[in-house]
């Protein structure tokens, strides 16, 4: 019984404390595009999986526009532009990686001494650096900038 009451309590304080945080609404139409991208990063990761080259390499394409798009849209939050910024590095970073296996690159060394699969590492780090500068230099600079993260 006291494990019960401390549950509900625990609910309502939550709820409590939502009630008064700002909101970020993201329109219905915006939603979907966003799951569309979903969509077609499953199917790229998916012929990946299945080694079904022309399938994966044509959905790099919708997958990669989507991303930017959505970073383009949310670059007003700083917040939101990093995280997205760094999605599509992470797409680009991913999709390279998967055509370098898929054209026998991947064991090859092509760029500084890396191979077509460490190559991939470039554009992850880039992402990485995206989400770095915002929460160990642009956030603690700007506590009272409106943020979503």
């Amino acid at each position: 019984m006291q494990h019960e009451m401390f549950c509900i309590f625990s609910i309502n304080l939550i709820t409590v404390n939502m009630a008064d945080q700002p909101t970020y609404n993201v329109p219905l139409k915006f939603r979907r595009m966003e799951n569309m991208h979903i969509i077609f990063w499953l199917f790229k990761d998916v012929s990946w999986c299945m080694e079904l080259k022309i399938l994966g390499v044509v959905m790099i394409i919708p997958t990669l526009a989507i991303a930017v798009w959505i970073a383009f849209k949310n670059r007003q939050y700083i917040s939101e532009l990093s995280h997205n910024v760094a999605i599509v590095f992470w797409i680009s970073a991913n999709s390279f990686w998967m055509i370098s296996e898929f054209f026998g690159f991947d064991e090859t060394v092509i760029l500084f001494g890396l191979t077509g699969k460490q190559s991939a590492m470039i554009p992850f780090c880039l992402g990485l650096c995206c989400l770095i500068y915002y929460y160990l230099i642009w956030r603690p600079l700007h506590k009272k900038a409106a943020a979503t993260m």
